[in-house]
C-alpha cells in the first residue's frame, strides 16, 4: 500500500538524517491524517491508495502554484524549498501519462461512452477520472478533452 511506503520512507529519512526529505514526508502524512479525520464523519469505503493519491495530487498542485508565485515575487529561496517538497511528493505519485497517451485514452473513452459533442464532456471527464485518475493531471486533461471536441 502507498500509505505503508510513505511511512517506510519516513523511517528511512530519519535513519539517513535527511532533514528536508523528512519534513516533506511529515507534511504528507499530516495531510493524509487530516483527510482520514475528515472522512470519519462520512461513510467511506473507497480504495485507500486512491485516497492517498488524491491527497498527494492536491499537495503537488499547491506546490506548483506556490513555486510560480514565489518566482514571480523574486523569492527564489522559498521557491527552492517548494521545489524540494514537490520532488518528494511526486516521488510517491504513480508515473504520469504522456500527452499522447492521454489523448489516446480520451479517444477510447469518447468511443466507449458515445460522446459526440461538447455537451458530453462531463461524461468523458468522469470516465477519464475513474479509469486513469492517478495517472493524469485532470486540470490539463480538461483542456485536452475540450480540444478533442473541436
Amino acid at each position: 500500500m502507498l500509505r505503508d511506503s510513505i511511512t517506510q520512507a519516513q523511517k528511512d529519512a530519519m535513519k539517513a538524517r535527511e532533514k528536508e526529505r523528512l519534513a516533506a514526508i511529515r507534511l504528507i502524512l499530516a495531510k493524509i491524517k487530516d483527510k482520514d479525520i475528515e472522512l470519519r464523519t462520512v461513510e467511506h469505503t473507497g480504495d485507500d491508495d486512491a485516497l492517498v493519491i488524491d491527497v498527494l495530487q492536491k499537495m503537488a498542485k499547491q506546490r506548483r502554484e506556490s513555486i510560480s508565485m514565489y518566482e514571480q515575487g523574486g523569492r527564489q529561496d522559498l521557491a527552492g524549498q517548494e521545489k524540494a517538497e514537490l520532488a518528494v511528493i511526486e516521488g510517491f505519485l504513480p508515473a504520469q501519462m504522456s500527452e499522447d497517451e492521454v489523448k489516446a485514452a480520451i479517444a477510447t473513452i469518447k468511443a466507449d461512452v458515445g460522446a459526440e459533442s461538447i455537451k458530453d464532456m462531463g461524461k468523458v471527464m468522469g470516465e477519464l477520472k475513474a479509469r486513469h485518475g492517478g495517472e493524469i493531471d485532470m486540470g490539463k486533461a480538461g483542456a485536452l478533452v475540450k480540444a478533442s471536441f473541436a
